[in-house]
């Protein structure tokens, strides 16, 4: 995101990047549906913040759903969560830095179903974050399934019929919250009309003003309109929120315990040497054979994704990749995605090497990608940056693909390869000696050493790996030999 952190009195963006870039009265303008009551409780949470002078130490955590872009709208620190995990990493971000102000925010579908786990075990143990739960009583974003709280007899695409007998009763879960004790303050407000407007603002207020001052857990629920999916027009659907909704779920005060200022854990820390301490560990010296950093790929950051299907070994082969960098004293990190790589898609994962540290571990323009097979090579050959590199599998890929100006690419047999030296397996290690060899990304000591390491418990594995890995570097090199890498 790109937007310059212009104030506007509400925590909000000046321009929101997601539309038109932020240019035009497109730069004003969200993502949600006309009528959706999403757009008031990102107001009522923003202009909360400002009032308590804390939208600069706030951490906003949404999760997968319809405030899944949220991120683009509120000038704060964020991050983005798992389905269901926001409480999970509101609290960990709460932990590790004492005091910041984290806010979770979270649609009904995602906070009642999936994350019911973790929002039971964050409102137990009690530790002072706010939770904002929006509850339209309807799956929102992936198409309007029955949500847990969807009432009875109401129409969604998983209850054609409407919600019956065999689907179980909606959920209260500001009730199920309230009977924690880890919970101190507990309400469920509304949007349908100014005077339940300006309730809701002040019960954000209060959750916020409560981890503000270190007295507990703050929940609020918010009854928001889903016009989209209740198929109903906007003045409709207030109506059904004051009618219909809200005689399910009364509004009001749940729980409302005052409690002293009790949480000053203090700052923690981060020292290496004291996390060996507490495990009982002691540092293992790794030998070091790099001179510096790979500036000719990057002056600072040098990201990686390699990507293939089950059992291509791409995650293992970029988790190497991961450790070998550490072990040079690099910052490093690898981010695993995996899509329906058992039907022939394509799994994938990120690598950051940072001379100091990674900034942001996704690798959407790559500077190297490595390609196991076909879909994966469609699916990244266009986002390798100018001037990078791409290494793919030419054993099972037979159409050269189209790149970026300037990217140098590589066709090597890493499956005839291995197949050749007896186990089809080590085709991710001769694609790692690939890499080392047009890369020059660390030295083929640093990733002999990471594979003996990996290997220490079946040692008789290692010649063949090794074996592997030079055989890859070595198909670069006659590639280059012939001119065949382009």
């Amino acid at each position: 995101m790109s937007t310059t952190p212009t104030k506007t009195g509400a925590a909000f963006f000046e321009h929101f990047d997601r539309h038109a870039h932020g240019k035009g009265l497109k730069g004003g303008t969200t993502h949600y549906c006309p009528g959706c009551g999403h757009g008031l409780a990102h107001r009522y949470v923003a202009e909360a913040l400002v009032e308590l002078g804390v939208e600069d130490r706030t951490i906003m955590v949404s999760p997968v759903g319809c405030a899944v872009f949220l991120f683009y709208y509120f000038d704060t620190g964020n991050t983005q969560a798992a389905h269901g995990r926001a409480p999970a990493v509101a609290l960990g971000h709460k932990l590790a830095n004492p005091k910041s102000i984290v806010v979770s925010y979270q649609g009904d579908g995602d906070l009642a179903s999936i994350g019911l786990a973790e929002i039971i075990h964050a409102a137990q143990l009690g530790i002072p974050i706010s939770v904002i739960f929006i509850n339209n009583a309807i799956y929102g974003m992936t198409g309007g399934q029955m949500a847990p709280t969807t009432l009875m007899g109401q129409w969604s695409s998983t209850t054609p019929d409407g919600r019956g007998p065999m689907q179980g009763q909606p959920m209260k879960v500001s009730e199920v919250i309230a009977q924690l004790d880890g919970a101190s303050y507990v309400e469920r407000c509304a949007l349908f009309s100014q005077k339940e407007r300006k309730r809701c603002k002040t019960a954000i207020k209060k959750a916020l003003q409560l981890q503000v001052e270190g007295r507990g857990f703050g929940f609020v629920e918010i009854l928001a309109e889903c016009p989209t999916h209740w198929g109903l027009s906007a003045q409709q659907s207030e109506e059904h929120v004051r009618d219909v909704l809200s005689k399910v779920y009364p509004l009001g005060v749940v729980k409302d315990e005052t409690r002293e200022p009790w949480f000053a854990p203090g700052t923690p820390t981060f020292d290496p040497e004291r996390v060996l301490e507490v495990l009982d560990a002691q540092r293992v010296p790794v030998e070091r054979f790099c001179t510096g950093f790979p500036t000719h790929l990057d002056p600072l950051d040098v990201s990686v994704k390699l990507a293939g299907s089950g059992g291509d070994g791409a995650q293992t082969a970029a988790m190497l990749l991961t450790r070998a960098a550490i072990s040079e004293g690099f910052d490093s990190t690898h981010i695993p995605s995996y899509g329906p790589e058992s039907r022939g898609g394509t799994s994938y994962a990120d690598v950051h090497l940072a001379k100091d540290e990674v900034l942001s571990p996704a690798a959407p323009s790559p500077h190297v990608l490595v390609a196991f097979n076909a879909p994966s090579l469609d699916k990244f050959a266009a986002t390798v940056r100018p001037g990078g590199i791409l290494i793919y599998d030419s054993s099972v890929i037979s159409k050269p693909p189209l790149v970026a100006e300037g990217v140098r690419v590589l066709p090597v047999p890493c499956a005839s390869i291995a197949q050749r030296l007896g186990a089809v397996v080590v085709k991710n290690v001769v694609a790692l000696g690939a890499l080392q060899e047009a890369a020059k990304l660390l030295t083929e000591k640093t990733f002999l050493g990471e594979l003996d390491r990996s290997l220490k418990h079946k040692t008789a594995l290692i010649p063949l790996n090794e074996e592997a890995f030079r055989e890859g570097a070595k198909a670069v090199r006659e590639l280059s030999a012939t001119g065949s890498g382009s």
